[in-house]
């Protein structure tokens, strides 16, 4: 399932998902909610801002606490 986001006048279409029956193997993150970081104003996690993770197919965010390297940049969709 796939969800615009609104908050106040505005709306980032698709920013979020879910998936309401997954698969055995992940069925605990079933009623959650994630998040795309890109559409958004700003995205925290406690007072930390997190930055979208490189390209437009992944939904990780990164903040300072995690080391890379990221999937989604240029030259990195072979690995």
């Amino acid at each position: 399932m796939i969800f615009d986001v609104m908050f106040g006048v505005c709306t980032a279409p698709g920013a979020a998902w879910a998936y309401p029956d997954p698969t055995p193997g992940f069925r605990e993150i079933a009623g959650a909610v994630a998040f795309y970081a890109g559409p958004m104003e700003a995205c925290l996690v406690g007072e930390v801002r997190a930055e979208p993770q490189p390209g437009s197919f992944y939904g990780g965010w990164i903040t300072p606490y995690v080391a890379g390297p990221f999937k989604g940049g240029p030259g990195t969709m072979g690995w």
